[in-house]
């Protein structure tokens, strides 16, 4: 463990290693997967901008990166309580193209499987996901990922991209848990 986990009480969970050698194996089986194609990836910021740095220079077949963040607004006047709306940032040109959604990690998937539908509707040759961490004990609809880095079941990550609630830790080269 490095003095940047000891310093803030952090346990390695995923080591830079472990990551980077399980990048090289995603990206072999996805540019087997778009052989003969371009891939449209489009990553979830915050937490997927360092997977897909990492994930697209590996890659084997032409990339075209692009970069959406969510917003979520929650409970609003005439809606039913509990009600959150999801916005992003960016409208990214998808139509007829092969869209590899990346994100950091999926917990409960309704982010995910908005997004998915959402670019499906506005006519993406194919859509599938990628990403480096899985919590599937999180999960609150159906929602597998096509490409996945490492299930995981800690409650709180940091590194790797994956920012503490104050957004620090995210460069991290490994994954850690506060717990």
């Amino acid at each position: 463990m490095n003095v940047i986990a000891k310093s803030n009480q952090l346990r390695t969970v995923i080591s830079t290693e472990q990551i980077q050698k399980r990048i090289r194996e995603m990206a072999r089986q996805i540019s087997d997967d778009y052989q003969g194609k371009t891939v449209h990836a489009l990553a979830l910021l915050e937490n997927g901008f360092m997977f897909m740095a990492d994930l697209v220079r590996a890659l084997e077949v032409p990339v075209i990166c692009q970069f959406i963040k969510p917003q979520y607004r929650r409970e609003q006047e005439g809606k039913p309580e509990g009600f959150t709306e999801i916005f992003f940032s960016h409208d990214a040109d998808i139509q007829a193209q092969h869209v590899l959604l990346v994100e950091g990690i999926i917990h409960s998937g309704v982010t995910t499987e908005f997004l998915m539908a959402d670019l499906r509707g506005r006519g993406a040759a194919s859509v599938k996901v990628a990403t480096l961490l899985d919590r599937q004990s999180a999960r609150r609809v159906q929602l597998q990922p096509d490409y996945f880095g490492f299930l995981v079941d800690e409650v709180f990550l940091v590194g790797y991209g994956l920012g503490a609630p104050a957004q620090t830790h995210r460069n991290l080269p490994y994954v850690a848990s506060a717990s």
